[in-house]
Protein backbone atom coordinates (compact mmCIF):
# COMPACT_ATOMS: atom_id res chain seq x y z
CA UNK A 1 0.00 0.00 0.00
CA UNK A 2 1.10 3.49 -0.91
CA UNK A 3 1.42 6.54 0.76
CA UNK A 4 -1.05 8.37 -0.95
CA UNK A 5 -3.73 4.70 -0.94
CA UNK A 6 -3.06 5.18 2.84
CA UNK A 7 -3.83 8.87 3.37
CA UNK A 8 -6.85 7.80 0.81
CA UNK A 9 -8.30 5.34 2.85
CA UNK A 10 -8.00 7.12 6.08
CA UNK A 11 -9.41 10.34 4.82
CA UNK A 12 -12.32 7.50 3.74
CA UNK A 13 -12.75 6.29 7.38
CA UNK A 14 -12.85 9.69 8.62
CA UNK A 15 -16.08 10.57 6.53
CA UNK A 16 -18.03 7.08 7.23
CA UNK A 17 -16.89 7.84 10.90
CA UNK A 18 -18.52 10.96 10.77
CA UNK A 19 -21.96 8.98 9.46
CA UNK A 20 -21.60 6.28 11.80
CA UNK A 21 -22.16 9.62 14.09
CA UNK A 22 -24.65 10.50 11.65
CA UNK A 23 -26.62 7.18 12.06
CA UNK A 24 -27.30 7.91 15.86
CA UNK A 25 -27.71 11.43 15.30
CA UNK A 26 -29.91 13.39 12.54
CA UNK A 27 -28.80 15.97 10.63
CA UNK A 28 -26.42 14.25 9.32
CA UNK A 29 -26.93 11.39 6.62
CA UNK A 30 -25.37 7.90 8.01
CA UNK A 31 -25.18 5.37 5.65
CA UNK A 32 -25.49 7.58 2.69
CA UNK A 33 -22.53 9.30 4.35
CA UNK A 34 -20.49 5.90 4.45
CA UNK A 35 -21.53 4.76 0.68
CA UNK A 36 -20.63 8.53 -0.60
CA UNK A 37 -17.06 7.91 1.07
CA UNK A 38 -16.67 5.01 -0.69
CA UNK A 39 -18.10 5.86 -4.09
CA UNK A 40 -15.73 8.61 -3.87
CA UNK A 41 -13.07 6.39 -2.80
CA UNK A 42 -13.18 4.20 -5.82
CA UNK A 43 -13.59 7.40 -8.07
CA UNK A 44 -9.91 8.31 -6.91
CA UNK A 45 -8.21 5.26 -6.48
CA UNK A 46 -9.58 3.14 -9.18
CA UNK A 47 -8.86 -0.49 -9.34
CA UNK A 48 -7.32 -0.05 -5.71
CA UNK A 49 -10.76 0.76 -4.45
CA UNK A 50 -12.98 -1.29 -2.72
CA UNK A 51 -14.66 -4.04 -5.59
CA UNK A 52 -17.97 -3.73 -6.83
CA UNK A 53 -19.34 -6.54 -4.83
CA UNK A 54 -18.86 -4.54 -1.83
CA UNK A 55 -20.54 -1.69 -3.53
CA UNK A 56 -23.38 -3.93 -3.80
CA UNK A 57 -23.14 -4.85 0.11
CA UNK A 58 -23.05 -1.16 0.59
CA UNK A 59 -25.97 0.12 -1.06
CA UNK A 60 -28.00 -2.97 0.21
CA UNK A 61 -26.92 -2.09 3.71
CA UNK A 62 -27.60 1.61 3.01
CA UNK A 63 -31.21 0.84 1.58
CA UNK A 64 -31.84 -1.69 4.90
CA UNK A 65 -30.71 1.06 6.95
CA UNK A 66 -33.32 3.67 5.63
CA UNK A 67 -35.76 1.11 6.15
CA UNK A 68 -35.18 0.26 9.20
CA UNK A 69 -35.34 3.54 10.43
CA UNK A 70 -38.73 4.32 8.96
CA UNK A 71 -40.10 1.27 10.07
CA UNK A 72 -38.92 0.89 14.04
CA UNK A 73 -40.39 3.85 14.69
CA UNK A 74 -43.93 3.28 12.82
CA UNK A 75 -43.61 -0.85 14.86
CA UNK A 76 -42.34 0.65 18.53
CA UNK A 77 -45.63 3.27 18.31
CA UNK A 78 -48.03 0.91 16.23
CA UNK A 79 -47.16 -2.33 19.30
CA UNK A 80 -47.96 0.08 21.98
CA UNK A 81 -50.95 0.61 20.76
CA UNK A 82 -50.50 3.95 18.62
CA UNK A 83 -53.01 4.49 15.78
CA UNK A 84 -52.28 5.66 12.79
CA UNK A 85 -52.97 9.45 14.26
CA UNK A 86 -50.15 8.81 16.81
CA UNK A 87 -47.38 7.43 14.29
CA UNK A 88 -47.92 10.09 12.49
CA UNK A 89 -47.26 12.89 15.79
CA UNK A 90 -44.35 10.91 15.95
CA UNK A 91 -42.97 11.61 12.78
CA UNK A 92 -44.02 15.23 13.02
CA UNK A 93 -42.59 15.35 16.41
CA UNK A 94 -39.75 13.88 15.23
CA UNK A 95 -39.07 16.59 12.88
CA UNK A 96 -39.52 19.22 14.88
CA UNK A 97 -37.94 17.91 17.33
CA UNK A 98 -34.39 18.36 15.47
CA UNK A 99 -34.40 22.05 15.82
CA UNK A 100 -34.08 21.09 19.48
CA UNK A 101 -30.72 19.11 19.91
CA UNK A 102 -30.66 15.89 21.72
CA UNK A 103 -33.72 16.19 24.17
CA UNK A 104 -35.92 17.14 21.35
CA UNK A 105 -34.72 14.86 19.08
CA UNK A 106 -36.16 11.97 21.91
CA UNK A 107 -39.06 13.85 23.47
CA UNK A 108 -40.18 15.46 19.72
CA UNK A 109 -41.67 11.86 19.16
CA UNK A 110 -43.07 11.13 22.20
CA UNK A 111 -45.07 14.36 22.25
CA UNK A 112 -46.12 14.02 18.81
CA UNK A 113 -47.53 10.99 19.52
CA UNK A 114 -49.05 11.59 22.75
CA UNK A 115 -50.14 15.61 21.07
CA UNK A 116 -52.08 13.83 18.16
CA UNK A 117 -53.68 11.04 20.40
CA UNK A 118 -55.04 13.52 22.66
CA UNK A 119 -56.53 15.09 20.10
CA UNK A 120 -57.89 12.08 18.44
CA UNK A 121 -59.61 11.61 21.98
CA UNK A 122 -57.68 8.90 23.28
CA UNK A 123 -57.33 8.66 27.09
CA UNK A 124 -53.76 9.80 28.47
CA UNK A 125 -52.33 6.48 29.55
CA UNK A 126 -52.62 5.11 26.18
CA UNK A 127 -51.93 8.03 24.23
CA UNK A 128 -48.46 7.47 26.84
CA UNK A 129 -48.16 4.43 26.04
CA UNK A 130 -47.72 5.32 22.14
CA UNK A 131 -45.41 7.97 22.90
CA UNK A 132 -43.20 5.87 24.56
CA UNK A 133 -43.61 3.18 21.62
CA UNK A 134 -42.44 5.90 19.33
CA UNK A 135 -39.64 6.40 21.43
CA UNK A 136 -38.33 3.15 21.92
CA UNK A 137 -39.03 2.83 18.09
CA UNK A 138 -36.94 5.46 17.56
CA UNK A 139 -34.42 4.22 19.71
CA UNK A 140 -34.33 0.58 17.92
CA UNK A 141 -34.46 2.27 14.78
CA UNK A 142 -31.00 4.16 15.19
CA UNK A 143 -29.45 1.17 16.78
CA UNK A 144 -30.11 -0.87 13.57
CA UNK A 145 -28.34 2.37 11.57
CA UNK A 146 -25.40 1.89 13.31
CA UNK A 147 -25.37 -1.49 12.86
CA UNK A 148 -25.64 -1.29 9.39
CA UNK A 149 -23.11 1.43 9.62
CA UNK A 150 -20.44 -0.66 11.43
CA UNK A 151 -21.01 -3.13 9.10
CA UNK A 152 -20.11 -0.84 5.97
CA UNK A 153 -17.72 0.60 7.17
CA UNK A 154 -15.56 -2.73 8.36
CA UNK A 155 -16.63 -4.25 4.69
CA UNK A 156 -15.07 -1.27 2.95
CA UNK A 157 -11.96 -1.48 5.01
CA UNK A 158 -11.19 -5.29 4.94
CA UNK A 159 -12.17 -4.66 1.02
CA UNK A 160 -9.59 -2.17 0.36
CA UNK A 161 -6.72 -3.77 2.34
CA UNK A 162 -7.35 -6.90 1.19
CA UNK A 163 -7.18 -5.76 -2.87
CA UNK A 164 -4.17 -3.08 -2.07
CA UNK A 165 -2.29 -6.35 -0.87
CA UNK A 166 -3.03 -8.70 -3.55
Amino acid sequence: MTAEQIIGLSLALIVMCVGLVGSILPGIPGTPLVLLAAIGHRLYFGEHGASLWIFGILLGLTLLSIAIDYLASMYGAKKLGATGRGIFGAVVGGIIGLFFSLPGIILGPFLGALAFELAGGRQLKDASLAGVGAVLGLLGGALGKLLCCLMMITAFAVNVIWRSGS
